[in-house]
């Protein structure tokens, strides 16, 4: 992993944004990298690999913010939406609800900064797209 933050620490997407890596939960066994997308705080990019994939997650909303009586609506619109959604899907992981991509364990740079760049831009347009679901 921490080949992969050399990779990323101060490359800029195709759009122009810088990027800001750092690690978390640092240890032997699993790393997890968190990716900021500058002017994109709000919405970091959580990247950690295993021998079959490379997964890039970010959180958008909990279980708690989401309107119960629109509860159905909401999980209708992201099934919805994980078709045109390019390069990435919706998930939950436990009360969050997070959009999500994965790409080879070994990806170039090049396709790890692409894959960023659209699951940042993605979950831009959910949370837009999805706003009518959640509570102030």
């Amino acid at each position: 992993m921490y080949q992969l933050l050399e990779q990323l620490e101060g490359q800029t997407t195709r759009e122009g944004f810088s990027l800001s890596v750092s690690v978390l939960q640092p240890d032997d066994d699993f790393d997890v990298l968190q990716v900021t997308v500058e002017g994109r705080d709000e919405f970091p990019v959580y990247i950690s690999r295993d021998e079959q994939q490379l997964l890039c997650i970010t959180y958008l909303w909990t279980e708690s913010e989401v309107k119960p009586e629109s509860r159905s609506e909401l999980l209708e619109h992201l099934l919805e939406l994980n078709l045109p959604m390019p390069l990435s899907s919706f998930s939950k992981i436990g009360g969050q609800y997070v959009v999500f991509g994965a790409l080879t364990p070994e990806p170039t740079t090049e396709a790890l900064i692409r894959e960023i760049e659209t699951l940042s831009d993605n979950t831009l347009t959910a949370v837009e797209a999805l706003q009518e679901y959640l509570q102030a």
